[in-house]
């Protein structure tokens, strides 16, 4: 059987680690050409070193906060590729200050947040669109199951990248590019074992449907590459829960 990624090249954010690099895994090892983005320059080698046992991977690092940074990379990428079949905006901030009340903290540092969290995928989108409508690609957004609560900043980000990834679905679509998004609910990641305490664990986790289950990095690499694969041709303008049924979504209560 072949690889459904053969030939052809994967852009994933946020890929030092966690959910970015298990998905840069999962697409190299369908036979994608990888390329990885991250603030974390150190971390990116050390992810270069671990994609690179399944296939091709450039890396390139990069400060989402920084429009001009986004404008030069897309413009590199653009010259470099011209096609790119996947784009996968799973970078942000998800821990700490940004899970506080969304009153709690000041113009500059909420424009910080929602400028990586939300508007960050859509000005990458934006910059790589040529190669990616060359390639009738895919676009998608890394969302969370926080989005239903956006009183936090954290999940008022995520539920401006909802809408964003509607806005963009409909606006690129006219490219033949399908645009979705990724809602994961409590995954175990280094991260979130390092941030959340097991009292916020327990308490998530009680919220499944599937309350035996514990997420995994490759519940949602797994979806990812479904998304971004021709399995899905038909799907577009979609926020896909992957968070064994959480009752956080406020109509399941």
């Amino acid at each position: 059987m072949g690889k459904r990624f053969e030939n052809k090249i994967v852009v994933v954010t946020g890929a030092a680690g966690g959910l970015g690099l298990t998905s840069a895994k999962a697409f190299a090892r369908e036979g994608a050409e990888l390329v990885l983005l991250d603030v974390n320059a150190a971390g990116l080698a050390d992810a270069k070193a671990v994609v690179d046992d399944y296939g091709q991977c450039t890396t390139h690092a990069i400060d989402l906060s920084s429009g001009a940074q986004i404008e030069q990379l897309g413009a590199l990428l653009s010259q470099q590729h011209e096609r790119i079949d996947v784009l996968f905006n799973n970078a942000g901030i998800a821990y700490g200050e940004i899970n506080q009340m969304i009153d709690s903290v000041d113009l500059d540092r909420l424009q910080m947040y929602f400028t990586i969290n939300s508007f960050a995928p859509l000005m990458l989108a934006k910059a790589l669109r040529a190669p990616l409508a060359e390639a009738k690609g895919v676009v998608i957004n890394q969302s969370s199951m926080a989005a239903n609560m956006p009183s936090t900043i954290y999940g008022a980000t995520k539920a401006l990248l909802n809408q964003f990834t509607y806005a963009m679905a409909s606006i690129f679509g006219a490219d033949g590019i399908r645009v979705n998004a990724i809602a994961p609910g409590l995954m175990e990641t280094p991260a979130s074992s390092a941030a959340l305490p097991e009292e916020t664990v327990q308490r998530l986790r009680g919220m499944q449907m599937l309350k035996t289950l514990k997420g995994e990095a490759e519940d949602i690499a797994n979806l990812a590459v479904f998304l971004a694969s021709d399995d899905a041709r038909f799907i577009t303008s979609e926020v896909i829960c992957c968070d064994a049924g959480c009752t956080l979504r406020g109509w399941r209560n």
